[in-house]
C-alpha cells in the first residue's frame, strides 16, 4: 500500500494548531515562500503572516515560531488608507499611493521615528513591493489600531501604507521579528497571485528536504 505523503506545510500547520485561526491556503503560500527564500533570511526561526483577505475588524496578523511550533502573536493590523475601508482591496508599489503592498518581505533594523518605535521592511519582490523601504512602509504602532476604534467606526483606522499595530503590542512584536525574519502579506488579489515570481516558482511543498530544497534555493538565488 503506498504511503500517504503529507506535505511539510500541512504537518506544520497541524502541529501549530492553526485550524480555524489561519487559513491553510494562506499558510501554505507563506511556508512555501519561506522555504524558497530561506537563504536570504538572517533569522529563519520566525515568520509573520498578514492576511488582508480578512476585514480589519479581524485579527489578521500572525507571528509564528517555526522552530518551536508556536503561534506567538495573533492581532489586528491596519492597512493603507487608499487600499480600502473595512477590507484592503487595492495594492501598490508606487510612491505616494498610500496603499499597502503585498508579497514577501524581510525585516531589517528598528528606529525611533515620527510614529515611534518602528521596523524597516525590505520588499523582496521586484515591481510588487521592492519600493517599500524607499516609501517608508514600516511596521509601527498607531492609536487608530485598537478595539475602541473598531467599536466607533466599524473598522480600524488606516495608515499611509504601513502595517500598523496596536500600541501595546508594537514593541514586543517588533522585537520578536526584527533583524532578518520573513513577512508575507497576502490578499486574494489576482494581479499579485499571477505576477509573483516567488509563488509561481514553487510547486506545493510535498517533501521539502534534500535536493528539492537545494534546487529551490538555487532558483531563489538567481531570481530577479
Amino acid at each position: 500500500k503506498p504511503t500517504e505523503v503529507v506535505s511539510v506545510a500541512k504537518s506544520l500547520y497541524k502541529d501549530l494548531n492553526l485550524e480555524g485561526i489561519l487559513k491553510f491556503d494562506v499558510f501554505e503560500k507563506a511556508y512555501n515562500g519561506y522555504v524558497y527564500l530561506k537563504p536570504q533570511f538572517r533569522n529563519s526561526d520566525i515568520i509573520t503572516v498578514i492576511d488582508f483577505s480578512l476585514p480589519s475588524t479581524s485579527k489578521r496578523m500572525y507571528v509564528i515560531d517555526i522552530t518551536q511550533k508556536k503561534l506567538l502573536y495573533h492581532t489586528i493590523v491596519s492597512h493603507g488608507k487608499n487600499s480600502g475601508e473595512l477590507y484592503a482591496t487595492n495594492f501598490s508599489n508606487r510612491h505616494g499611493s498610500l496603499q499597502s503592498s503585498l508579497g514577501f518581505f524581510m525585516t531589517e533594523n528598528t528606529y525611533q521615528g515620527s510614529n515611534g518605535y518602528s521596523l524597516v521592511l525590505n520588499g523582496l519582490e521586484k515591481n510588487i513591493n521592492n519600493q517599500a523601504k524607499a516609501r517608508a512602509v514600516v511596521i509601527h504602532g498607531a492609536d487608530y489600531c485598537n478595539q475602541r476604534v473598531i467599536q466607533n467606526l466599524g473598522r480600524l483606522g488606516r495608515s499611509y501604507g504601513c502595517p500598523a499595530l496596536p500600541r501595546d503590542l508594537n514593541a514586543p512584536i517588533i522585537n520578536t521579528i526584527k533583524n532578518g525574519t520573513m513577512l508575507f502579506i497576502y490578499a486574494e488579489d489576482k494581479g499579485y497571485l499571477a505576477s509573483s515570481k516567488v509563488l509561481n516558482s514553487i510547486e506545493p511543498t510535498m517533501l521539502a528536504q534534500g535536493a528539492e530544497v537545494d534546487d529551490l534555493h538555487q532558483q531563489a538565488a538567481v531570481m530577479d
